[in-house]
C-alpha cells in the first residue's frame, strides 16, 4: 500500500494496537476465519473479539481499493503525458476513494461537453487569461481576437471561454470537497408528493410535505422517501443553502479587485446550477442511501443473531401443527433427532368441524410416540388451534404448548433442500416439519432459510443486496460457530457456515457419512476428499461429537490442545475424563505453568471454562411462553388491557410484538421505557418476552399501539412468572400411560 504503514492508520481509526491489527490481517491473509481467529488466535490478536475482527477486515479491504484505485489513476495519467509533480503528490497521499477521483476529474477522459467543443475551437487560452483578473474580459477577447488564427464571434468566444471555465470550477478538489462537507452537515432533504397522487399513495402520507437534515434522517425514514420516489409517489431533493455556496465559490475564485467580477460572477452562477450542485447532489443521494443502507443493514444483522441465537428446547419428541381452517391442520410427529416419523391432517375448525375426530387423532399420536412438546404455527388459524388443542381434556398438562414463528416456513417448504429431505412429501408437510424443528433448535432449522426471508429486517428489499448477504452471512457464520456444530446430525446447510468448510465441502461431508456410517471421531474428518491440515485447522473445534470415545471431541477444545490438555490431567494424577468430572482436580490447575510462546492465559482459560462444562451452549434456558387466552384477534382488544407478548422485529425507532392476534403491535421508542430511550435495538432484542399495555387498535388502519411505560420498573425485560414454566425433562410416560391403554389397539 502507498501509506507507510496501513496498520497504523487503521489503528488509530479503530483504537487498536497496530500489532494486534497486523497479526488480524496476516492471519485472514494467511486463510483464518474471522470465528477461528477470535476463538482460536487470542494470543497473537490480543483477545480481539469478532465485531473488533471485522472491522479490521474492512478498513483494510477499503484501504486495498484506495490503493487499487491510485495505481489506475496514475498509471492513466502517465499514458496521457501528464507528470504534475504537485498533482502527483497530492494523489499518492490522498486516502479517501472521493478525495481521488475529485483530484482525476478534470484529466479524466470524457463524452463531448460544451467546455470540450469550446477548447477544440482553441478557446482555453481566452479562458486562462480572464482568469487571471489582470484585464477587463473586454481587453483580453481583443488581445485573442488579434492572435487568433480562425474566425469567431465574440458572443461565441466569451460564451465558450465561460463553459470552459465553468467546468473547471465545478472540477476543483476543494470546492467539490466543501460541498460535500456541507451537504452532510448542513444539507436537508425535502419530499413532496407528485400532484394527483394523494390517493394512490397514501401509505407515504407522511412525507407528503417534509423537509430534514441529511445529517438527521434516520434510515427508516431516508429508505421510506426513497421508496416514494421509485414509485413515482414523492419528489425528493437533496438541497443546500445556495446563497452560501455561492459566496463560498466566488471568494474562492474572484479576486479582491478584479476587473471581471460580473463576467465570473455570471459563470460561477452557471458553474454551480448546471455543473457542481447536481453532481455533488448525486454523490450525497448516493452516499446517504450508503448510509441508510448500513444502518438498516445493521438492524436486520443484530435482529437475525437474536432470533438464531433463540434458546432451544432441545431433543424432543414434538407433534407439529401447521394450522388452517378449510385445508385443515397439517399435522407431523418429529423424532428426537428432528426425523419426521407420521404426518397427517386434521379438521377441528370450520366449514368441517370435525372436532372429535381431530381430538381422538392428536391424542393417539401423542400417546403412540411419547410426544413430550407440541408446536404450532402462528399463521391462519393460530390461534383457533391452539385454544382445540388446550382444550382436549385427556391431553397430559405436562405437554407444553408452544406458538412458533412460521416466519420462512413456506420458503423453506418450497426450495431445494426441503425437497431434498422430503422428496415424497408435499409443501404443507414440509413446513409443518420445519416449524416442529425450529422449536427444538432454531438455529439448525433457520440456516436454511434465507435471512431475507425470515422477517426481522425493514426495506430489505431496497438495500444493497450484496452488503446485505455479506453481513448476514457473517451473523449466521459467527451464530452457528458461537454455538458448536454435531457433525453426525448436521445438515448441509449447518455445516457450510461452520468455519473453513463451505457448501461444498459440506456436501462431501454428508455423501461421506452416508456411505461410512457416523464419525467416530474428529481426527476421522481427515478422511474426507478436500479435507487439508488448513480446513481441518479451522473447523474442527467447532465441531462436536457427543458419542466419540475421545472425550475432547465433545467440547470446544481444539485439537491442537489436546496434549496440552492430557499434560494437565497426568500433572493432577488423573485421566482427562476424571479431569473434567472433578472440580477439586480442576481447582489444583496452575495455568501459568503451561503458558508458552504459543498459547497464553487467554487461551488456557478457555480450555478451563470447557473442560467445566464441555460443549456447553451459549444460548439461554428455553422457557414456555403462552400468550392471553382472551385475545385471539384485533376486535378483542381494548386500550388499558396489559398482555404478554414476544418481540418479532426491532427498530431504531420501536419494536413490534405479537400479542397473538395475527397483526403485530408496535411500541414506538417513545413508550419503550420510563426513561428516554434513544434507540430500541439498545432496549429490547427479537424473541425476548415481555408484558406490554395496549394505548390504541385503529382497525382502519390495521395499526396497534402498545406501550411499556409503567409496567416495569427497572427495565423493559420483565419477568412472565405467571406465563413462564421449564419444559418438563422427567419421562412422561405416566403421564401418557392412560391413553397408550386407550389407544393400544389402534
Amino acid at each position: 500500500m502507498n501509506s507507510s504503514n496501513p496498520y497504523e492508520r487503521i489503528s488509530q481509526e479503530l483504537s487498536i494496537k497496530a500489532i494486534q491489527v497486523q497479526s488480524v490481517i496476516q492471519l485472514l491473509q494467511e486463510g483464518a476465519t474471522v470465528p477461528f481467529i477470535a476463538r482460536y488466535r487470542k494470543e497473537q490478536t490480543g483477545s480481539l473479539d469478532e465485531v473488533q475482527i471485522r472491522n479490521i477486515q474492512s478498513r483494510y479491504e477499503y484501504l486495498e481499493q484506495v490503493e487499487k484505485r491510485r495505481s489506475s489513476i496514475l498509471k492513466a495519467l502517465a499514458e496521457l503525458g501528464i507528470n504534475n509533480p504537485e498533482l502527483i503528490h497530492q494523489i499518492n497521499h490522498a486516502d479517501l476513494l472521493s478525495r481521488l477521483e475529485d483530484l482525476y476529474l478534470p484529466y479524466k477522459p470524457k463524452k463531448k461537453t460544451r467546455a470540450s467543443l469550446a477548447r477544440e475551437k482553441g478557446l482555453q487560452a481566452l479562458a486562462d487569461e480572464i482568469l487571471l483578473q489582470k484585464q477587463p474580459v473586454e481587453a483580453v477577447w481583443e488581445s485573442f481576437k488579434n492572435s487568433a488564427t480562425g474566425l469567431i464571434e465574440q458572443e461565441e468566444a466569451l460564451k465558450g471561454a465561460s463553459d470552459i471555465l465553468a467546468e473547471q470550477f465545478s472540477e476543483r478538489p476543494d470546492l467539490r470537497d466543501w460541498m460535500r462537507v456541507a451537504y452532510l452537515q448542513k444539507g436537508y432533504i425535502q419530499s413532496t408528493v407528485i400532484r394527483g397522487m394523494e390517493s394512490t399513495g397514501s401509505k407515504f402520507s407522511d412525507y407528503f410535505e417534509w423537509k430534514e437534515s441529511i445529517a438527521e434522517c434516520p434510515s427508516h425514514r431516508m429508505l421510506a422517501m426513497r421508496r416514494g420516489e421509485q414509485e413515482n409517489i414523492l419528489i425528493l431533493e437533496f438541497l443546500i443553502d445556495s446563497e452560501d455556496a455561492l459566496h463560498k465559490m466566488e471568494s474562492s475564485i474572484i479576486e479582491k479587485n478584479s476587473p471581471n467580477r460580473d463576467f465570473l460572477k455570471s459563470v460561477i452562477k452557471d458553474s454551480y446550477e448546471r455543473l457542481l450542485q447536481p453532481g455533488i447532489e448525486t454523490e450525497v443521494r448516493s452516499m446517504s442511501k450508503q448510509k441508510a443502507d448500513e444502518q438498516a443493514i445493521k438492524v436486520f444483522a443484530e435482529n437475525l443473531k437474536s432470533l438464531l441465537l433463540a434458546p432451544p428446547m432441545g431433543a424432543k419428541r414434538v407433534l407439529a401443527l401447521d394450522p388452517g381452517f378449510k385445508s385443515g391442520c397439517k399435522l407431523v410427529v418429529l423424532g428426537n433427532e428432528g426425523q419426521l416419523l407420521e404426518d397427517t391432517v386434521i379438521y377441528p375448525h370450520e366449514p368441517l368441524f370435525k372436532t372429535i375426530e381431530s381430538e381422538q387423532t392428536l391424542l393417539a399420536l401423542a400417546a403412540r410416540h411419547e410426544i413430550q412438546a407440541i408446536a404450532i404455527g402462528n399463521g391462519t388459524a393460530s390461534r383457533e388451534t391452539e385454544a382445540f388443542v388446550r382444550s382436549i381434556a385427556l391431553l397430559p398438562k405436562s405437554i407444553p404448548v408452544i406458538v412458533v414463528s412460521e416466519s420462512g416456513a413456506s420458503i423453506y417448504s418450497a426450495s431445494d433442500i426441503a425437497r431434498e429431505e422430503f422428496p415424497n412429501k408435499d409443501l404443507t408437510v414440509r413446513g409443518a416439519v420445519s416449524i416442529g424443528r425450529r422449536l427444538c433448535d432454531p438455529l439448525s432449522e433457520l440456516v436454511k432459510i434465507d435471512p431475507k426471508s425470515i422477517g426481522v429486517g425493514q426495506y430489505q428489499h431496497d438495500v444493497d443486496a450484496q452488503k446485505l448477504k455479506k453481513a448476514l452471512d457473517e451473523v449466521v457464520e459467527s451464530c452457528v460457530n458461537a454455538v458448536g456444530v454435531e457433525l453426525n446430525t448436521a445438515s448441509a446447510s449447518l455445516l457450510s457456515y461452520v468455519s473453513g468448510i463451505g457448501p461444498s465441502l459440506a456436501q462431501q461431508i454428508i455423501s461421506y457419512r452416508r456411505v461410512h456410517g457416523p464419525f467416530l471421531n474428529r481426527e476421522s474428518l481427515k478422511s474426507i476428499p478436500r479435507m487439508g491440515q488448513k480446513t481441518y485447522e479451522q473447523c474442527a473445534g467447532f465441531l462436536r461429537l457427543q458419542n466419540s470415545p475421545e472425550v475432547l471431541d465433545r467440547s470446544g477444545v481444539h485439537p491442537e490442545r489436546y496434549v496440552l490438555v492430557a499434560q494437565m490431567a497426568e500433572d493432577c494424577g488423573c485421566s482427562v475424563e476424571a479431569l473434567i468430572k472433578s472440580t477439586e482436580l480442576r481447582k489444583k490447575i496452575n495455568l501459568n505453568k503451561y503458558v508458552g510462546k504459543e498459547i497464553g492465559l487467554p487461551t488456557l482459560m478457555d480450555i478451563l471454562k470447557e473442560l467445566e462444562k464441555p460443549g456447553r451452549d451459549p444460548r439461554k434456558s428455553f422457557e414456555v411462553f403462552s400468550f392471553d387466552e382472551r385475545v385471539k384477534k384485533p376486535e378483542d382488544l381494548s386500550p388499558g388491557m396489559v398482555l404478554p407478548g414476544i418481540v418479532t422485529n426491532v427498530t431504531r425507532f420501536g419494536a413490534f410484538v405479537d400479542i397473538g392476534v395475527h397483526q403485530d403491535g408496535l411500541v414506538h421508542v417513545s413508550q419503550l421505557s420510563d426513561q428516554y430511550v434513544d434507540d430500541a435495538m439498545n432496549e429490547v432484542k427479537v424473541g425476548e418476552i415481555l408484558k406490554v399495555r395496549v394505548v390504541d387498535v385503529d382497525l382502519a388502519r390495521k395499526r396497534i399501539g402498545l406501550s411499556l411505560k409503567g409496567i416495569h420498573e427497572n427495565s423493559a425485560k420483565p419477568a412472565l412468572a405467571s406465563k413462564k414454566e421449564r419444559v418438563p425433562s422427567t419421562d412422561l410416560n405416566s403421564a401418557l400411560e392412560a391413553l397408550k391403554s386407550k389407544f393400544k389397539s389402534k
